[in-house]
């Protein structure tokens, strides 16, 4: 009998590896053996594609099946690959024809009744194959959405097995292809206007969002920090094709797609509560890693509110990959990478009691050290913005004014990351936050009247060289929020105001 090949798509993070899959069929008793470094949801598929051909009114082969995953070096897990290793043994078994399986990548877990359930990480899989050749994907029905994100791939869906074998015999309208595109869903419609006072925190809110800065908004139970943080998917751009199919992707692998919204279009809002694990923040698991809540925030915002009650490993876990924008995770099965640029936002309390009014706190100097000291300083030393929240003493606007609502800001943060788009254009940046400091001070430094203040700050001992470049960074978001081509010494001054370990 000959040999069939079918493809299937091993994911390692947002990585992907097309893998080939060999069917033989005869030359020993009868036998079923799996080779290629399966894992154990792997090795049962052998039993779960049995019954599913036996119940689409086919025969499982009588004989020795050898099943053979290339590349063999090449960890391979998860049930994903089970439609693809049925197809190979039928026709490897002479009862299908193959049909175009050449090109064609097969994705799916087939149920003991025959049914094609849909698995996690659709996209990257595509995309992976798409890098590799293959131009034809038959992936479960339920799937095809988020499938049909994918370019340059057919793409059809199957809801059981019978189907896909009808396919190979050249039965038409066995599969279905994708639909239209679901509409865009609208931005958050959380209004800015909402938040009572707080001039200085929702100043910041709109520096964060214009130059992707992280910020900490530090006060009273009841100030609006939550409310304030929830508006700041708010006021940023809608993702561009690229990063809404990275965030996509990840969000695929994590199992966190709707059929109804295949594609993330808006910066994700990712709040773990402060009750949290090292693994469930950055990621982790048995054999290889699942990404964690930093990578669904990639190109989002991480709010962490009650940072004071997060665990100091917690903590210090997010530190690499604030500087990386990506995070790198071992376990048994090998190295896994996961996209992490997200904009951290910390919310805390003061001290552990927490009163309406400061000078109402019960607590000892000791324990409003210790308290704090959970934000390191290493820690604070990457957050650009800090703030702290006033109390609120009114529950109506001061007569005569009205609160700025979210699309007033949303127009100015659009004008100044336009201005910085433009200017960092040639070397692939689009905000500020993501430009390094020695480019900065190299190719666009300011004069040294300019950074003087900054200068004076580094020789006292005041700032890091860290949070000095962190501060240019700021001068130059809010340059661009001024419309000005440079920051002169009062935006350096101004950056340099929100760093002030006071306000932390």
């Amino acid at each position: 009998m000959p040999l069939a090949r079918a493809f299937a798509v091993a994911l390692f993070g947002i990585d992907g590896k097309v893998v080939e899959i060999e069917a033989d069929v005869g030359g020993g008793k009868p036998k079923t053996q799996l080779i290629g470094l399966p894992d154990t949801a792997l090795n049962e598929a052998k039993e779960r594609v049995r019954a599913a051909i036996r119940n689409s009114h086919l025969e499982w082969p009588n004989q020795l099946v050898t099943l053979g995953l290339s590349p063999a070096a090449l960890p391979k897990g998860g049930s994903s690959y089970d439609l693809a290793l049925a197809c190979a043994v039928l026709v490897a078994a002479g009862q299908v024809p193959p049909g175009p399986l050449a090109q064609t990548v097969l994705i799916g877990e087939l149920a003991l009744d025959g049914r094609i359930r849909p698995v996690r990480g659709i996209l990257p899989g595509l995309l992976a194959a798409r890098r590799e050749g293959l131009r034809h994907a038959i992936v479960p029905a339920a799937t095809l959405p988020e499938a049909a994100l994918v370019s340059d791939v057919e793409v059809l869906g199957a809801e059981r097995l019978e189907d896909v074998l009808g396919w190979l015999r050249g039965e038409p309208g066995r599969l279905s292809a994708p639909g239209p595109h679901p509409p865009i869903p609208d931005v958050p419609t959380e209004d800015l206007a909402d938040v009572l006072g707080q001039p200085e925190a929702r100043w910041a809110l709109e520096v964060a969002a214009a130059g992707g800065h992280h910020l900490l908004l530090m006060g009273p139970p009841g100030t609006g920090k939550t409310m304030l943080a929830q508006r700041l998917p708010g006021l940023l751009p809608r993702l561009n094709h690229d990063q809404a199919l990275e965030v996509t992707a990840v969000h695929s692998i994590a199992g966190a797609l709707t059929p109804e919204s295949p594609l993330i279009t808006i910066p994700p809002f990712v709040s773990p509560h402060h009750s949290t694990s090292v693994p469930a923040l950055v990621g982790g698991g048995v054999g290889l890693a699942k990404p964690g809540a930093i990578s669904r925030a990639h190109h989002g915002i991480l709010f962490v509110d009650e940072a004071g009650e997060l665990g100091p490993r917690c903590l210090e876990s997010l530190r690499t990959a604030l500087e990386e924008g990506e995070i790198r995770l071992a376990r048994r099965d090998g190295v896994v990478r996961y996209p992490a640029r997200f904009q951290l936002v910390l919310a805390t309390n003061p001290c552990p009691c927490a009163p309406p009014r400061e000078r109402d706190c019960t607590c000892s100097p000791h324990a409003r050290r210790r308290y704090l000291a959970r934000l390191s300083g290493p820690l604070l030393d990457r957050v650009d913005l800090r703030v702290r929240m006033r109390p609120i003493t009114a529950m109506s606007t001061t007569e005569g004014t009205i609160p700025e609502s979210t699309d007033l800001v949303r127009a100015r943060v659009a004008r100044a990351r336009q201005r910085a788009a433009e200017r960092w254009s040639g070397h692939g940046w689009h905000t500020n936050a993501e430009v390094p400091g020695p480019f900065l001070r190299r190719e666009f430094g300011l004069a040294r009247p300019t950074t003087a203040l900054l200068d004076r700050s580094l020789a006292s001992g005041a700032l890091t060289a860290r949070g000095a470049d962190r501060t240019l960074r700021v001068a130059w978001t809010l340059s661009d929020l001024a419309n000005v081509d440079r920051p002169d010494s009062d935006h350096v001054a101004a950056a340099l105001e929100f760093r002030d370990r006071r306000a932390a």
